[in-house]
């Protein structure tokens, strides 16, 4: 073996830089007959436009169509996939990139970053976050050493240089990601602004639509909410001191985020439980609330009805709801307090959805406005609960694996657990759910990868043909997203 291109320990020096090179057979099977089926599949899919229905770039990064600074500004400090490992190795966030509120450290310079990310690139053997990172890495930026301690510096430069040219800022890399639609996620008392920037440059053909996430105006268990409220009042122009002035406000914005290209609503309550309460007990209740006067169980009620509330409104105006529900959010305080949420440390609870959803159900699970995709972070429930739900309402749509679950066997395990029940047709796709712009390609890429592999090994054992299963992988990743999140 060559000296230099010896195999070493992870995380010690090597003596000169190890090729990155993604195997153009990652994630299909070892089999070769069903590889090859796999490569077929594969190919019919690999090059179709990507349809991202939920995530989390912004609008503004395409609006002002700058040019990215920095690899470590990119690819580390926004990916909480990669800041939550690197974190549970001892490596303080700040040191990432993250900003800490409390003033007790400045952010690190992002060359530092860059060069914390690199020796510990081994850290990320074995995880999703690996594939996506070499993805980004090899095929989107267009480098072929591995990181390392020894190439830290030079693929700094190297990339900050090559970020500057115009094939490598925001809107190019749409263009060459292939995307068709780019759904952002965005507050209530957005005034959208980037999103009709963007509709009214005559320059730009991309299609990037708001999605409308009112979560902190209808948590009322949160000490933020009365603020938030406020924030809503001012963006609507209507006074939400009162539970029908909320309700109108509630109704305002949705009307502004459709005028804007919205078709979806996106929630992330602690479960999926729903009330339903008459008008009369909703106005008391919230009232209660309001003035400080409620129990823990009346605020959390209220977050409830509030949540019914959205139900009820997309069952009347068609926006499709979304529910990403089973996670403990922000399970650090410390953490909380100083670098602020979606920073790594939500983390899944067992989830339960068939009682939960039943009085919503009861109501719209049979109305044709009403269209409603469920996420979960808790894969026991996808055979018991998720599939018998699907198989049966027409409104019911399954979300594809999402946060800790959005990694290749997890993917497996979840068609093998709901496709005998509800069929590959009540399944919404793929979603990216990403915060970083250069994982979308690698993330959609991965899932068609996946679907590849196990549609193959479906027709090796002879329950679907070859030209059954060109066609469901095409309409997974083209028709049932866009018919799920009616875009």
């Amino acid at each position: 073996m060559d000296r230099g291109m010896a195999a070493a320990t992870p995380g010690t020096h090597r003596e000169r830089a190890v090729p990155l090179a993604p195997h153009p057979d990652r994630l299909l099977p070892p089999e070769p007959s069903q590889r090859n089926i796999a490569r077929r599949l594969y190919d019919t899919v690999r090059d179709l436009p990507l349809i991202s229905p939920h995530g989390h770039v912004e609008a503004r990064l395409l609006a002002a169509d700058e040019p990215f600074t920095d690899p470590a500004s990119l690819l580390v400090t926004p990916d909480h996939y990669v800041t939550r490992l690197l974190h549970a190795h001892g490596i303080p966030l700040a040191d990432l990139g993250l900003r800490d509120s409390t003033g007790d450290t400045g952010p690190a310079q992002p060359r530092d970053v860059w060069r914390t990310f690199c020796e510990h690139w081994h850290l990320f053997l074995g995880t999703a976050s690996r594939g996506w990172l070499e993805a980004e890495l090899h095929d989107v930026l267009g480098v072929t050493v591995q990181p390392s301690a020894d190439t830290a510096d030079e693929l700094f430069d190297e990339l900050t240089a090559r970020l500057r040219e115009p094939a490598f800022r925001p809107r190019a890399l749409y263009d060459s990601f292939g995307i068709a639609v780019l759904a952002t996620t965005d507050d209530p008392a957005d005034d959208l602004a980037h999103h009709r920037a963007l509709a009214e440059d005559p320059s730009w053909s991309g299609r990037v639509v708001p999605t409308f996430r009112p979560d902190r105006h209808l948590d009322a268990t949160s000490p933020g909410w009365t603020a938030a409220l406020d924030d809503l009042a001012a963006a609507s122009g209507i006074d939400t001191g009162d539970y029908d002035g909320l309700i109108r406000a509630l109704e305002n914005r949705r009307e502004h985020f459709r005028a804007h290209g919205a078709t979806a609503t996106d929630h992330s309550a602690p479960d999926a439980r729903m009330a339903f309460l008459d008008t009369a007990q909703a106005r008391r209740l919230f009232g209660a609330v309001r003035t400080g006067t409620a129990s823990a169980d009346e605020a959390r009620l209220l977050s409830q009805q509030l949540l019914g509330e959205m139900a009820r409104m997309s069952s009347e105006d068609g926006m499709v709801m979304a529910l990403h529900t089973g996670s403990r959010r922000n399970h650090h305080p410390g953490t909380l307090r100083r670098f602020g949420p979606d920073t790594g440390h939500d983390i899944p609870l067992q989830a339960e959805f068939t009682r939960a959803l039943q009085p919503m159900l009861e109501r719209f699970g049979t109305n044709p406005r009403f269209q409603t995709v469920l996420f979960t972070l808790d894969e026991t429930v996808f055979s018991r609960e998720l599939a018998p739900l699907a198989g049966f309402y027409p409104s019911v749509y399954l979300g594809a694996p999402w946060w800790f679950l959005d990694a290749p066997r997890a993917m497996h395990r979840f068609r093998d657990a709901v496709t005998e029940t509800a069929g590959f047709y009540r399944n919404a796709g793929f979603i990216d759910d990403t915060r970083g712009f250069c994982s979308i390609p690698a993330r959609h890429d991965t899932a068609r990868r996946v679907d590849a592999a196990h549609l193959a090994g479906l027709v090796a054992e002879h329950v679907l043909s070859e030209d059954d299963a060109a066609v469901v992988i095409r309409d997974l990743h083209d028709r049932q997203p866009r018919k799920a999140f009616r875009l």
